[in-house]
């Protein structure tokens, strides 16, 4: 099998060792997945202001898309919470009011994620997603759960309210509350009760009656089901509908129709911003959770698969009927904890949400809208994770005011405004950090060769001569930085005449960099002072060979710090002398 092609289709290589005992174990995955899969597919087009159908469309063919494509053995792909709420934004930045002009909207916003995601993958752009932190990654996450639990309170109370922000929800809210629907009230209410407790209290209940753990975990996974089935009976028999209970109503049965995007210039123009960032949210969530899931295993995904797989997955959901898609994570870790082996599970996931598409819609008519949205916070919740906001302020005070801003922001001016500024935060915060390396001044432990920061550690130093340990990578944002710190150093001190420079942290010098080592050197040559390299590394001793820096340079380039010790030892006027910790 050519080597290029099993990685562009992964397929090929989990196919080729698929059994009767790996397809078992996928097909018992999949009726777990599909069970959870069914009402969230509902309630997630709910989110994205779609029909319900959509989210069942968007919940087929990209799974097939996937398992030819996706590089996880595990990663389950649909509608996911926060694409949904950025899918909702997209559309509804566009005023759009003819239910077609929407649809045709959120498959068009599939279809350019798609090319979006297809174009990064094929040009191995994967490692882009290193430029997103964690920690920003995270407080975005947790302020779009919190905005989109407050957004289905309206479904839950049975009032209109409106708003892409938090205070602006609020606000409707609060104004709408006095028209809140009983019968809409004690639906919700009552779903969201019993929701939150399949979550936590079902399956201990079922394992203290004796039911074995695999049957008790897909029964607590078919709570939802059970949640959707219990209250379209309570509309059904007591026409709570005619009490002003919202429904979901008809919803077309059959297969998913083939549709195309739009190709309209402008409609593609006010698209493209929101169809990158949900492309690069989607793609940075996916990663995250297969890299987890994989690593328990001791398997790999590769970031540039999961682009191309990701990518295809949308493109699959343009071509039918659906709107933006992404692996999961609640619905991963179903599908991981199932025992699911390989992605031919994803497949057999689309198989029974395909028979739900046939055979089931015409029994959700009378599914009230409260239970969707009941849905929905309850599985957003466990996205929201404030306690990041502790761990940041005990760790960096930088990364907090990332974390910070990126709530802040994306609860007071909404999603889109969050997500543009968790990506310029993640980069701006690289650039600070990296702007201002740690520069360490080091001096000899005794009675071994190790050099330690003379703040940190009792240590010698030689009154002629200093080192300073760079640590970190020499490029133009720092290059300043590192030229004031050593003249603010020497300058200072008139009985240095050797500076060292240890190099053993730093992996690359750019032009920017090199230009200021070489107006170091004359500078210091004017001073008197020596300028000396240690511990250069092989890359970028390749790199100052090619020019003119290592011939013009005053002093030598020594193999390690204590080669270079000792020759300045031996050249020193005084004896080293000690230099207490603070």
């Amino acid at each position: 099998m050519p080597k290029t092609l099993a990685r562009y289709f992964p397929i090929l290589t989990w196919g080729s060792a698929y059994s009767r005992d790996t397809a078992a174990s996928d097909l018992v995955a999949a009726v777990i997945v599909t069970i959870m899969l069914i009402p969230q597919s509902l309630a997630y087009a709910l989110l994205a202001g779609l029909p319900a159908e959509m989210g069942l469309y968007a919940s087929i063919l990209p799974l097939f898309a996937y398992a030819i494509f996706g590089s996880s053995r595990t990663l389950a792909v649909g509608p996911v919470a926060v694409v949904s709420l950025m899918t909702a934004a997209a559309i509804g930045s566009l005023g759009l009011t003819d239910p077609a002009q929407i649809a045709l909207a959120a498959v068009t916003l599939a279809f350019i994620s798609g090319v979006i995601l297809l174009g990064m993958g094929l040009l191995r752009l994967g490692f882009l997603a290193n430029f997103l932190s964690h920690p920003v990654i995270a407080g975005f996450i947790t302020a779009s759960g919190l905005l989109i639990a407050a957004s289905q309170l309206r479904h839950i109370l049975g009032i209109p309210a409106h708003g892409h922000t938090l205070i602006e929800l609020g606000q409707s809210l609060i104004a709408h509350l006095p028209e809140t629907n009983l019968a809409t009230l004690i639906i919700g209410g009552g779903a969201l009760a019993f929701l939150f407790w399949v979550r936590k209290g079902l399956k201990p209940a079922l394992l203290s009656m004796g039911l074995k753990p695999r049957m008790a975990d897909v029964l607590t996974k078919a709570g939802p089901v059970a949640a959707v089935v219990m209250t379209t009976l309570a509309v059904w028999l007591f026409g709570l509908e005619a009490r002003g209970v919202a429904i979901v109503g008809a919803v077309p049965s059959g297969l998913p129709p083939l549709s195309a995007p739009s190709f309209s210039p402008a409609l593609w123009n006010q698209l493209f911003l929101s169809a990158l960032l949900i492309s690069v949210i989607g793609f940075v969530e996916s990663v995250s959770v297969a890299q987890t899931l994989a690593a328990k295993k001791r398997q790999r995904i590769a970031p540039d698969q999961e682009l191309i797989g990701l990518g295809a997955s949308n493109v699959a959901a343009a071509v039918s009927g659906g709107y933006p898609v992404t692996g999961g994570f609640a619905r991963s870790v179903v599908n991981f904890d199932a025992g699911a082996e390989t992605p031919a599970a994803g497949a057999y996931t689309a198989i029974g949400i395909l028979l739900a598409a046939v055979l089931l819609t015409p029994l959700l008519y009378f599914l009230p809208k409260a239970t969707l949205a009941a849905t929905i916070i309850v599985a957003v919740l466990s996205l929201v994770d404030l306690s990041i906001l502790k761990k940041a302020w005990r760790y960096s005070f930088v990364d907090f005011a990332a974390v910070f801003a990126t709530i802040g922001l994306t609860l007071g001016m909404g999603v889109e405004v969050g997500v543009s500024a968790g990506v310029i935060l993640s980069i701006a915060l690289h650039l600070y950090k990296t702007s201002r390396p740690h520069i360490a001044e080091e001096g000899l432990v005794p009675g071994t060769q190790h050099f330690r920061n003379i703040l940190r550690h009792k240590v010698e130093t030689l009154p002629h001569a200093v080192t300073l340990r760079i640590d970190e990578s020499l490029y133009f944002a720092n290059a300043r930085f590192l030229e004031d710190h050593i003249l603010e150093r020497v300058t200072n001190d008139k009985t240095i005449e050797h500076l060292v420079l240890h190099f053993a942290a730093v992996n690359e010098v750019d032009m920017s960099a090199l230009e200021t080592l070489e107006e170091l050197n004359h500078r210091l040559r004017d001073m008197g002072i020596t300028m000396h390299l240690s511990e250069v590394k092989g890359p970028v001793m390749d790199r100052l060979n090619r020019t003119h820096f290592l011939a013009d340079m005053t002093g030598q380039i020594f193999l390690s710090q204590y080669e270079a010790w000792e020759w300045l030892r031996r050249r020193g006027k005084d004896t080293p002398t000690g230099v207490a910790a603070q």
